[in-house]
């Protein structure tokens, strides 16, 4: 397995309580920031990637890439489904068709997961600065 382990994953995103917390101290607070940049694992799915929680992932869907902790689903089990919560590293692997309805589609997107352990998680501006050039 080790650094080469690839997984394919339905992603799912939400909203959690953490989320909202983080929220409300501000989106450029700490607090906000490492509430959304995480993707909740099942620890089968873990250990099929040859990693520990809280090590980083490169989570990818065909509309992007981001870099992401992974960290141990307090809902488990559900091998082979991955929760991030909504907020911009989210954003970057969602399809922003909106079907005319104003909402994009969140739920059950085909997504891969691969070890990451060499890339940093970027911060709020980082990340903005790579995505949108600004």
């Amino acid at each position: 397995m080790g650094e080469m382990s690839r997984l394919q994953v339905t992603l799912i995103t939400g909203r959690t309580i953490d989320q909202g917390v983080g929220k409300e101290r501000g989106k450029s607070s700490e607090e906000y920031g490492d509430s959304v940049s995480i993707c909740q694992v099942d620890p089968e799915d873990l250990k099929k990637l040859g990693i520990k929680a809280e090590s980083n992932v490169l989570v990818s869907t065909e509309y992007g890439s981001v870099v992401v902790r992974a960290v141990k689903s307090p809902s488990a089990p559900h091998v082979g489904v991955v929760f991030m919560p909504y907020g911009p590293w989210a954003n970057v692997i969602m399809n922003t068709e909106t079907h005319s309805i104003g909402m994009p589609s969140l739920k059950g997107i085909p997504a891969e997961i691969l070890p990451a352990q060499d890339r940093l998680v970027l911060s709020l501006p980082e990340l903005l600065k790579e995505q949108f050039r600004k």
